[in-house]
């Protein structure tokens, strides 16, 4: 998730783990732990750009870096604080919650997460909220501001973090429950169609989980529509988009081609913009593709031109997004 939300729900965590003890101490301690694993940021600044997309969500969030990395941490917040009843068993407790926590609900975005780091590159990923999430992050940030403010002894502050996570937990509920619906209707659509294929992803469409943006794979192309659950209409829409393995397998840096098919699970095709080679990675979604059909894929990665792909994530997010666009962004969600 983003990291306003990982402040949010760090800040309840700690309330919860430690409140009584340290006070606002306890929040502070939880946006740091629960942050952590965001500390991988840092390798962008000495790697390539495709060597840092794998690095991102890589060691940091993975089970081995949860298991040495936070009883160090552990160890020296016990020392730190020696003056407080809160013995080291119980700030390993906190710390543990705080971080796999993060690294637990990283795992819900499509950019997955690699537990297994650093003896496999799997990434795992439910593909079940987008990364920036306002009615997930709602409750949680609410129940921070809420803590902040009230006084160490206060005995609401209990009811405000149960709720900020109750409210998160409930959300990541919802959104399970709309993506089992989804990927139901796109099944049963696929079988109506007599479409063949070899696999298939739903996620969701930005900051919400009624609008999802679907891709089915097949043998050298790819499907991608969109699937409401508000839709009536029992059959989806496809546009076909063909992989081009041979204008990749051409491209003279292959050690990039790689890295990126590797970082897209195999959803990837090759474009050529102008004069360069791109890498499209599916899993990010589609420019706008709710409304323009032909819009393109929002991870982008130019291969002739890789300094010019700094913010290749966030790049096509949200490009061509203006007052008319967001309209026909919410009567699609309310569905067809």
């Amino acid at each position: 998730m983003d990291s306003l939300t990982h402040i949010a729900v760090g800040a309840c965590i700690g309330e919860a783990m430690a409140g009584k003890v340290l006070g606002r101490k306890a929040l502070l301690w939880g946006m740091l732990l629960h942050s952590l694993p965001d500390i991988d940021f840092l390798a962008g600044l000495w790697l390539s750009e495709t060597n840092n997309l794998l690095a991102h969500r890589g060691i940091t969030h993975s089970l081995l870096f949860l298991i040495l990395v936070t009883p160090i941490i552990a160890a020296f917040a016990s020392w730190l604080h020696a003056a407080h009843a809160l013995g080291f068993k119980r700030w390993l407790a906190f710390f543990y919650i705080a971080v796999g926590a993060h690294i637990f609900i990283d795992t819900f975005n499509n950019y997955g997460v690699g537990l297994l780091e650093p003896f496999s590159n799997l990434r795992f990923s439910f593909n079940t909220m987008y990364v920036a999430d306002p009615f997930f992050t709602l409750g949680p940030l609410v129940a921070m501001f809420a803590l902040i403010l009230l006084r160490k002894r206060n005995p609401s502050r209990r009811k405000w973090w149960a709720w900020g996570i109750g409210l998160a937990m409930a959300y990541t509920v919802y959104a399970v429950a709309h993506k089992l619906q989804i990927n139901r209707d796109v099944k049963k659509s696929l079988a109506e169609q007599r479409i063949p294929y070899n696999d298939y992803f739903s996620t969701p469409a930005p900051f919400q989980s009624w609008l999802w943006f679907v891709v089915v794979k097949e043998d050298t192309t790819f499907k991608v529509g969109y699937r409401s659950v508000f839709d009536k209409q029992k059959l989806l829409s496809w546009r076909t988009l063909s992989r081009n393995d041979a204008l990749l397998d051409s491209f003279p840096d292959q050690d990039a081609v790689q890295q990126l098919k590797s970082f897209s699970q195999g959803y990837y095709s090759g474009e050529l913009y102008g004069d360069t080679v791109v890498l499209n990675d599916f899993r990010f979604g589609q420019e706008i593709g709710w409304q323009d059909s032909l819009g393109k894929i929002a991870f982008h990665y130019y291969l002739n031109y890789p300094d010019q792909n700094s913010l290749v994530v966030q790049r096509g997010r949200f490009a061509r997004w203006d007052k008319e666009v967001f309209r026909q962004y919410l009567r699609r969600i309310a569905g067809n």
